[in-house]
């Protein structure tokens, strides 16, 4: 099982990790870990809370590589998580070249997928939460943070019932969601009665008696202690994703209405009230300071990972990362009806380093088996990185534009700032798989259509609205849409309206013209009816005729600030 490397000894980590405090970066980038130290953690009180969140349905080890760009605004410029590459390691006192760097950084990346190899696998996860629930039986308590249901070819030709199985077998707790609804309402409501254990989403009100959809708030007993956990869903799924899957469901981050479940849950006696949270981190910062009463919130969307928890008042921020990479885990001591002392550590799921779960194993081979021989068919091979996480284009997305380019015979390309998608090392194959774990939607139509400059700088205003209002409230989620054949400035510190400049038409320098219309093509637009063959159709088309894909390096996008 462990080919690629031999491991240290037990006694040996345990004289370098601090388990409690999760810091393994005092390893060198050469030196070797095993499952033993991946799971050493000095027991802390009686409440073991294990979190995942943002997993878009991968159930099989990848590599997937930290964004090297995550701009902060306003109050949080310079703030945890948007730190990254050196500064992230200097933050954290982290050593470069360590599996923290590897796990948590861009830095040196190839080099240390290399060494240290894949990440995740649903198999390897169970190993970790079954190895914990056996060293605290009656205190752990396992939660989803969303983005569960969506995100690979089996996800989305199963409509999530893949992710319903495997959360199953994985003993889930509780989850809440973002991805699920773009499955449709009725699938939703489908799949929630499978589940057997708590969907929990109180910011979700119906649009004809604004009446609650679902749970708000799951109570549990752990080591003697009652643990209210709250779910709250993305609050703005209706506009980063098409309104007309879910017509009958108004959502909304609804400050006062979780201020009002924290209250409730602790007026019947919770002594521990965890928010389950999709917000997203800055959002969830935010709540932090203004609601009171929450002890630990378990934040998701964002995909950020970090190595400590964030600590607003007597709130604690846990951000547990994305893809099944990281499982965390955060002990409570409670005394007295509060919150005495944590102890924290964010697990990095280090596929070679853990033995399969058997169970979980078999349950990965029968939900890929009718699907095998198109997941595995290569379609080609890179010769380059290919990630997409970070605030701007990553090279698959310039990947995904170039061949939406050429399909479609446009002069613009349009993709999504989607955050969610493995990461491929130069040299290894593309797969269908790998495909669709960039591309794997329910509104995938790749559309063509004739659209104004002027239209053009609404959509880059509009979106880098999303994404650098210095409100979080405001900031919908998301990275800047990705664009092909077109190069732009942005200044992130200016309001709407002023934040783009010096767009300009790749192909031959000429700036774009707010009157003139631009062939234009894209996917993922929210609005129904929308035509076009499939994206992901139309990308594996494409690199099936490069065979090796060659990608010019990306230099038209200028940040300022």
């Amino acid at each position: 099982m462990f080919s690629r490397r031999d491991f240290l000894t037990v006694a040996a980590a345990t004289a370098i990790l601090t388990g409690g405090k999760g810091q393994l970066g005092r390893l060198a980038a050469q030196q070797r870990i095993g499952q033993d130290e991946l799971l050493e953690f000095d027991p802390l009180g009686q409440v073991t809370l294990l979190h995942v969140t943002d997993m878009h349905a991968q159930l099989k080890p990848i590599y997937f590589r930290e964004p090297s760009i995550n701009l902060g605004v306003g109050e949080v410029t310079g703030l945890p998580p948007h730190l990254t590459g050196k500064d992230f390691l200097a933050h954290y006192g982290l050593t470069p070249g360590s599996l923290d760097a590897y796990t948590m950084s861009d830095q040196d990346f190839v080099a240390l997928a290399r060494d240290y190899g894949q990440v995740g696998g649903v198999d390897r996860l169970a190993t970790l939460i079954k190895a914990i629930r056996a060293e605290r039986p009656d205190n752990t308590l396992f939660l989803d943070g969303g983005d569960t249901w969506q995100g690979s070819y089996t996800s989305l030709m199963t409509q999530g019932s893949d992710m319903v199985k495997v959360f199953q077998e994985l003993g889930c707790d509780a989850m809440t969601a973002h991805w699920e609804f773009t499955l449709g309402q009725d699938r939703v409501e489908a799949l929630i009665p499978e589940l057997g254990f708590p969907f929990l989403a109180g910011n979700v009100r119906d649009t004809d008696w604004d009446e609650p959809v679902f749970e708000n708030t799951a109570f549990f007993e752990r080591g003697g202690v009652k643990v209210a956990v709250v779910g709250q869903a993305f609050p703005y799924t209706p506009v980063a994703n098409p309104r007309y899957k879910i017509p009958q469901w108004s959502f909304g981050i609804r400050e006062e209405e979780v201020a009002q479940h924290v209250s409730t849950a602790r007026a019947e006696g919770a002594e521990v009230v965890v928010l389950l949270s999709h917000n997203g981190f800055d959002v969830d910062r935010k709540m932090a300071g203004r609601v009171p009463g929450i002890d630990v919130i378990l934040t998701g969307h964002t995909h950020d990972a970090l190595p400590q928890v964030e600590q607003v008042g007597n709130t604690l921020l846990v951000a547990s990362g994305s893809h099944g990479k990281f499982l965390s885990r955060l002990d409570l001591k409670v005394e007295g009806g509060r919150v005495a002392d944590f102890r924290y550590r964010l697990i990095p799921v280090l596929a070679d380093a853990i033995q399969p779960d058997p169970e979980m194993a078999a349950l990965i081979r029968e939900i890929r088996a009718p699907f095998a021989e198109e997941i595995d068919r290569v379609l080609g091979t890179t010769d380059q990185l290919l990630y997409r996480r970070g605030n701007f284009n990553g090279t698959f997305d310039d990947l995904i534009c170039q061949a939406l380019l050429d399909e479609r015979d446009a002069e613009i390309a349009l993709s999504p700032g989607f955050r969610w998608g493995a990461t491929l090392l130069p040299g290894q194959d593309i797969t269908v798989d790998d495909v669709y774990s960039m591309t794997s939607i329910t509104y995938p139509a790749a559309y063509r259509q004739d659209m104004s400059g002027d239209m053009l700088k609404l959509i880059l205003e509009d979106v880098g609205d999303n994404l650098f209002n210095p409100d979080p409230y405001y900031q919908q989620g998301g990275d800047m849409v990705r664009v092909g054949g077109m190069g732009y400035t942005i200044d992130i510190h200016k309001p709407i309206g002023q934040r783009i400049s010096n767009m300009t038409l790749l192909k031959d320098g000429s700036p774009i013209d707010p009157n003139r219309n631009y062939v234009v093509t894209g996917w993922a637009s929210v609005n129904e009816g929308t035509e076009g063959p499939p994206v992901y159709d139309v990308v594996s088309e494409w690199i099936e005729k490069q065979g090796t894909v060659q990608l010019q390096p990306n230099e038209s996008i200028k940040v300022i600030g």
